[in-house]
């Protein structure tokens, strides 16, 4: 399917309206998903209804910011959470996926902000213990985790807005990052240690003066491209390449950073969509980028080469 067929002439609204009503910022749909859990610990079923209660109510009904967000505004986005196995009663190890959407100016059309998946989702839970959450002080695992990826969640919607505009989120979950890892029980994704694409790198790179382009470059590719698709394709299509070299020359000075990785788990189909209805000369120079910053889709990439 085209690219430009998907963005309809359903005009979004983006930007403040006169509406009274205000909600909280975030509209996340939580899944917990228990099948493929490994566990003979596990005796009650209830607890995975219960534990994702919680974790809505906990992401969707906080105040996460002091800007005013009418009900239209809140920022989609879904967590979905497996759990793998429960080595201990009410210890549930697992892993979840981010997924974080954005409405494109003059369109219908939502596209994928984030798509980040953390490896090492491990906590404790009990239904009917106080599970408390202050940025300031050390929380419980649970809390920590849910918001560590809502504070992402915020920071890397506001970046596609403003230039840097998510800088303020990511230093907040720096810092519950830095109290997490003085739990005894912290686990290890909150560390240098270990997986490349943890938490601990995920935010490390998202604080890096080296991704100050990578910031920039998010702002571009949504508020300068996107958002000015359906009235200037051809112009679009060249930010975007502008900012595929950008990404390419961080990409060159941090090897196989995870924030690269996940910008083309969220965009690849995108990029080729858009790309996809270029003049050869411009299809022939995003494949030659795509395929060096996104190796794994290079057969999907070479059809631009059609």
């Amino acid at each position: 399917m085209k690219f430009q067929s998907l963005l309809r002439s359903v005009a979004v609204f983006i930007g403040l309206s006169t509406q009274t009503g205000l909600a909280q910022e975030l509209n996340c749909q939580v899944t917990v998903n228990f099948n493929q859990a490994q566990s003979t610990q596990i005796t009650d079923r209830q607890v995975f209804p219960q534990l994702q209660s919680f974790i809505t109510d906990f992401i969707n009904t906080r105040r996460w910011t002091t800007d005013a967000f009418n009900p239209e505004e809140r920022i989609n986005c879904k967590l979905i959470i497996d759990i793998l196995k429960v080595p201990a009663q009410n210890v549930y190890q697992g892993r979840a996926q981010v997924i974080v959407t954005r409405p494109v100016y003059g369109s219908n059309y939502e596209t994928v902000t984030l798509r980040y998946i953390d490896n090492s989702f491990d906590f404790p839970y009990r239904p009917n213990d106080a599970m408390f959450f202050n940025e300031n002080t050390n929380s419980s695992e649970l809390t920590s985790l849910l918001a560590f990826h809502a504070l992402i969640m915020l920071g890397v919607d506001y970046n596609t807005f403003s230039k840097q505009g998510g800088k303020p989120f990511f230093q907040r979950a720096y810092n519950v990052m830095t109290l997490a890892n003085q739990r005894a029980d912290a686990g290890g994704a909150w560390t240098a240690k270990g997986d490349i694409r943890n938490r601990y790198w995920l935010i490390e790179n998202l604080q890096s003066q080296q991704f100050i382009p990578y910031h920039d470059a998010l702002y571009t590719y949504h508020r300068q491209a996107l958002d000015t698709f359906t009235t200037n394709p051809s112009g679009a299509r060249q930010q975007i390449l502008g900012v595929l070299s950008t990404l390419q020359q961080v990409s060159q000075q941090r090897l196989n950073s995870v924030v690269i990785n996940t910008f083309f788990d969220a965009k690849g189909e995108e990029l080729f969509n858009i790309m996809n209805e270029g003049p050869r000369d411009e299809r022939q120079k995003a494949f030659t980028l795509l395929s060096t910053l996104d190796p794994a889709k290079t057969e999907v990439y070479r059809k631009l080469l059609r």
